[in-house]
């Protein structure tokens, strides 16, 4: 066991076998190495009692050159990669580095000053679905879908709805425009099919269901769907505008 990780009470154990018993055989005992136990003949102070110093046992190879002769380069470039300053600093001093045996240290001090003096970084809020929350509603024009009946094209829509979560899908035949009407009885559709209804609704902003309404007619649909919505138990919320 590493001597740092003896426990007062093995040593405790080993000084008191080791009254009657030989250093090896009092070490098997307490369960630690021969080794270990010459350390604990020398000084018998208890683990929990020692401070323990720890630092560098070597001192940097790069304290003093990073200032003038790696800083300059990464401060015109932060995109510099760590070999490309480590082939320059052995052009510098072929004496002093004739190895790669500074790379980590190289590499350790390089990430360490990106940290602080690189560029920011992007910052990215996940999305996570969450099984049940959110289910979302489109319409999509099926007109590259070419379909005809008799010959003729059959002009219509698609209405699609998706749990985000499972990917739950519900797909009904539109025949016309977006509208209220569509959304409400295809979105019921899919809910009846479900069994069910997420906490949430996402549409995106459905212009075209408002499209060539007056502005009663217009607050008369958005309080039926805010109704509608509320009867099912779910909360309403929008796409941003070109999302």
């Amino acid at each position: 066991m590493p001597y740092k990780f003896i426990t007062d009470e093995q040593l405790r154990l080993y000084m008191t076998d080791r009254k009657t018993h030989g250093q090896r055989t009092a070490a098997a005992r307490a369960g630690f190495s021969e080794r270990t136990a010459r350390r604990f003949d020398v000084d018998a102070t208890l683990p929990s009692q020692r401070n323990i110093k720890r630092g560098r046992t070597v001192s940097d190879p790069l304290e003093d050159i990073w200032d003038k002769d790696i800083l300059p380069i990464l401060d015109k470039d932060n995109s510099v990669k760590p070999i490309t300053l480590l082939r320059h600093i052995q052009s510098l001093y072929p004496l002093r580095f004739p190895d790669d045996r500074v790379k980590r240290t190289l590499e350790r001090r390089v990430r360490g000053w990106r940290a602080l003096n690189g560029p920011e970084k992007d910052i990215i809020f996940r999305q996570t679905p969450e099984p049940g929350y959110m289910g979302q509603s489109d319409f999509t024009d099926a007109a590259d879908l070419s379909i005809t009946i008799a010959g003729d094209p059959l002009v219509h829509r698609l209405y699609h709805f998706v749990l985000v979560y499972s990917r739950w899908e519900h797909v009904g035949v539109v025949l016309g425009g977006e509208s209220f009407t569509a959304l409400a009885e295809n979105l019921q559709n899919a809910l009846w099919s479900l069994g069910g209804a997420p906490e949430n609704h996402r549409t995106d902003s459905l212009s075209a269901a408002f499209r060539n309404l007056s502005v009663e007619e217009k607050e008369d649909i958005t309080k039926r769907y805010s109704a509608f919505v509320e009867h099912y138990g779910m909360e309403a919320s929008r796409n941003n505008r070109g999302e």
